[in-house]
Order: C-alpha cells, then structure tokens, then sequence
C-alpha cells in the first residue's frame, strides 16, 4: 500500500483548472515525450531534488506515472520533498485517459526502450515455443536464450537487447536527445 493517498483524475482536473495544485510525472523523459498529462511537469524519478518544487511548496503536489504503480512504490521518497499536501494520481495516465480527460500525444515518439524490449523479448520468446511446436524441438532453444538474456539484465543491470535497441533509427534521434 501507498503512503501517498489517492486523488481521483476529476478532482485533479478542479485543483489543475483553479491552480492550487500541481502535477508532476515522474516518468523518463522518453516516455513523457510521447504522451503525457497536458500541464503535467516532467521531473524524472531518478533526479528529483527537493529544491525542484521550491516556489511550489504551497500547492497540492500530486505525482504520477504511467498506471501509479511506480509512483506507489517510491511515496516515501516523494513524500520527502517537503509539500503540505501530497497525492498520488489514482490509475496515473491511464486512469486520466480512461476518464477522458486531455492528453498530448506525439505518435512519432518511439514507445520507451523498456516496453520495446518486452516486446521484442516477448515476440521472440513466443516465436520460439511457436516453431518449437510446429516446425523442430530444436528451436525451444531460443526462448532459453532470451529468458538467459533477460535473467542476466536483471541481475546485471545491462541489458543487450535495449543497446540494440537503441541503435535503431527509430530511438537514435530521441534518445540523443534532439528531440523533446
């Protein structure tokens, strides 16, 4: 459980309009750039200071994320920054879409890095057992090789297959950062 409490998108949506709260997205900047809360303020899980939220000290601050579950998991971290008041956005992102509530959207923003390695992970992982199945035993052995891969990124931290990634000409100009 959270030590943030929890604020529904609507009534986020009456402190955003009236001024007296404001929202801050914890997310990388790659996923902000892609879609975020129009408003919102970007400031990464990784660098939040204290002194960041200086001349907002007064406000409701309320922090967000893709779904809330990453927001949740780091409250006690956000709680330290010092505000009065402090929430956590309920279903984050996708609760406010759900509720219809404005976004900005750039299609031409790759997904971040992480969700395309799960993709490419998770593709090839099925491919695998799919021709594994169908066409030879053999190839259950590339679903070994990408569970070896993804086991070792999570033990080592490094991980091949989002490098790779990154390479492509899809991520290089965002991950540059030429584009924001």
């Amino acid at each position: 459980m959270s030590l943030l409490p929890k604020i529904t998108p609507q009534i986020l949506q009456q402190h955003l309009q009236d001024g007296t709260a404001i929202l801050i997205d914890i997310r990388e900047p790659a996923e902000y750039a892609r879609e975020h809360i129009r408003g919102a303020r970007l400031v990464p899980l990784a660098g939040i200071d204290a002194h960041d939220f200086d001349a907002e000290r007064d406000r409701i601050a309320v922090f967000t994320c893709r779904s809330g579950n990453r927001t949740a998991l780091n409250a006690g971290r956000l709680l330290a920054k010092g505000f009065r008041e402090a929430y956590l956005l309920d279903g984050g992102l996708d609760a406010w879409k759900q509720a219809g509530l404005p976004v900005h959207f750039d299609a031409r923003v790759p997904l971040d890095l992480q969700r395309q390695v799960q993709i490419g992970a998770g593709g090839l992982a099925l491919l695998g057992a799919i021709l594994a199945f169908l066409v030879h035993p053999a190839f259950i052995l590339l679903s070994g090789f990408v569970g070896a891969g993804l086991l070792m990124a999570g033990l080592t931290g490094f991980c091949g297959m989002a490098r790779l990634l990154a390479l492509m000409p899809w991520n290089r100009k965002f991950l540059s950062g030429a584009a924001a």
